[in-house]
């Protein structure tokens, strides 16, 4: 059976037993961080210390001697006790081992860089690639430092206060004189160097951006004229999708131009997007003003029929608007090559995949250009030969369905990319090959890798660390001689803690090293990666 409780010190016991009582002799000790210890109770071998008895327990019923009790000796029972340090609580906000650059400390708590010279400097492993370390305070010590500037916490609220209020007047006037300066180059002409931003429009997919705009628009006057002379209801589609073309190019210069400008706080990732923003809002403006007008004339047309007047002009622009297109068309096929090429894709894998979106809507639109001037050519020279407006009217249909087939894709392409579509598998399996043959790594897991836009890629994996294999790196930069002479002097609980918190910290920060150098080595081997997040597992 269960033996009743027994107390030894003032640890209270249950122990099974058969036949034998128990006397349980135990010491035990708690060590706090400060090496104290404190004797929670003993036992003495008599029992008589305490006052406290066992108990006796009858073993059975003896059929021969039913009064007669039996006794055994008394063996007694040793605990160990592990010797641990005392836990400490932080509490729910904890920042005295908080680091924050000198910057930060200047910005956040309205201090002076001379007031920062007498404050602890400490060196730290730098969070950028092109410094190793960087200079850091401890929180503390800038909190302190600015309560004996400032007086008190209400002193510097209020010194903060104002600032941000300067700091909002200084950009109100800043953007005033941006306007000025602005006003300026435009009485006086400016004399600065073309920037980098109108020099993307002379080269690469703003060069072809550009030649579409000047040919779409000539393109779209000289369709209008037609429509205006003949009545031609394909003419007037042409005439409309030459205009949605030159307006929707006109929108993607914007986003080439937009894209270009560099991160800042609120964008820390850029603007390259706005490629694919604005290529989605073509595709839009080709379903609606394209495609939209086209099927609405076309359709006016087959229940209002009229003839059509002289289709001569009409043939003529036409002739000349699938030259200028088709010259377009040219340039736009050219430029998706050579960067396809680079790429190392298929010139159909760089067209859906939407590598560039601007110079897909100039390739697609011309595309759509060119063979609804066919479609548009054939219908009036249908109705020409017969004399049926009919005819007229399903090829405005036509130019609308094609237009409507294109934005639909366009829509698409674009969506997927905004979306933030993974990459190919064979470059991921690559990432991850290379992740995994280090040997500083165990294992990868959630690896997740993410086209950005215009070959610009984010690579997010999950780490387990061999840690065997980050202390022998970090023990590698130490002297051996000097550590082991540390470790033979370590004699109290205050010194084994002091020179585990030291090496500790230490082989944090290896590790650390090594996550930049894993990341490092990610982006040099593969110019796509901009971005690499490993987070330890």
């Amino acid at each position: 059976g269960w033996q009743v409780s027994m107390k030894s010190g003032s640890l209270s016991y249950i122990l099974p037993c058969s036949r034998l009582p128990v006397q349980l002799m135990s010491q035990v000790r708690v060590y706090t961080s400060n090496g104290q210890k404190k004797d929670l109770g003993s036992e003495d071998t008599n029992g008589s210390a305490r006052g406290e008895t066992l108990h006796k327990v009858e073993t059975g019923q003896d059929t021969t001697n039913a009064g007669q009790k039996q006794s055994s000796p008394k063996q007694p029972i040793q605990v160990k006790v592990k010797a641990v340090l005392k836990k400490r609580e932080y509490g729910p906000k904890y920042t005295q081992n908080n680091f924050i650059t000198g910057v930060r400390a200047i910005n956040e708590f309205c201090l002076k860089s001379s007031d920062l010279d007498q404050l602890r400097k400490i060196k730290r492993r730098s969070p950028h690639d092109d410094t190793e370390t960087f200079t850091v305070y401890l929180r503390s010590d800038v909190e302190a430092k600015s309560l004996e500037v400032w007086g008190s916490p209400e002193a510097l609220a209020r010194e903060r206060k104002r600032r941000k209020e300067a700091e909002i007047k200084y950009r109100e006037n800043l953007f005033r004189n941006q306007r000025l300066l602005w006003e300026y180059k435009e009485f006086f002409g400016n004399t600065k160097p073309r920037s980098s931003t109108a020099a993307m429009f002379f080269k690469g997919p703003g060069k072809v951006v550009m030649v579409a705009i000047c040919i779409n628009g000539l393109n779209f006057f000289f369709k209008l004229l037609a429509w205006v002379y003949t009545g031609s209801a394909s003419m007037f589609s042409e005439a409309i999708h030459s205009l949605a073309d030159t307006c929707n190019q006109a929108l993607l210069a914007l986003g080439i131009s937009q894209s270009a400008r560099t991160p800042d706080p609120s964008h820390p990732y850029g603007f390259t997007n706005m490629r694919y923003i604005a290529s989605l809002i073509s595709g839009v403006g080709i379903f609606m003003m394209g495609a939209g007008l086209s099927w609405y004339h076309g359709i006016i047309g087959l229940l209002h029929p009229h003839p059509v007047e002289s289709l001569l002009w009409a043939y003529c622009i036409l002739a000349g608007s699938l030259v200028s297109e088709g010259a377009t068309l040219l340039v736009a096929i050219n430029e998706i090559r050579r960067s396809a090429r680079a790429k190392g894709l298929s010139f159909y894998q760089y067209v859906v995949q939407s590598r560039d979106p601007s110079t897909n809507v100039v390739l697609l639109e011309d595309a759509a250009a060119v063979l609804s001037v066919a479609v548009a050519a054939t219908c009036m020279g249908l109705t020409s030969l017969t004399g049926n407006p009919y005819y007229d009217s399903v090829g405005s249909l036509g130019v609308g369905t094609l237009l409507g087939t294109v934005s639909a894709f366009l829509i698409y392409t674009n969506t997927e990319a905004l979306l933030g579509r993974s990459i190919e598998p064979e470059q991921l399996q690559r990432l991850t090959e290379l992740l995994e043959s280090d040997p500083v790594v165990r294992a990868i897991h959630d690896v997740k890798a993410t086209d950005m836009g215009m070959s610009k890629v984010r690579f997010k994996a999950e780490v387990d660390f061999d840690g065997r294999v980050v202390t022998r790196s970090y023990l590698e930069k130490q002297d051996i001689e000097q550590l082991l002479q540390e470790i033979q002097q370590v004699k109290t609980l205050e010194e084994l803690e002091a020179f585990m918190l030291k090496h500790g910290e230490n082989i944090i920060d290896t590790l650390g090293a090594e996550v930049d150098r894993l990341e490092k080595d990610l982006k040099q081997r593969n110019p796509d990666v901009r971005h690499v997040d490993l987070e330890i597992l």
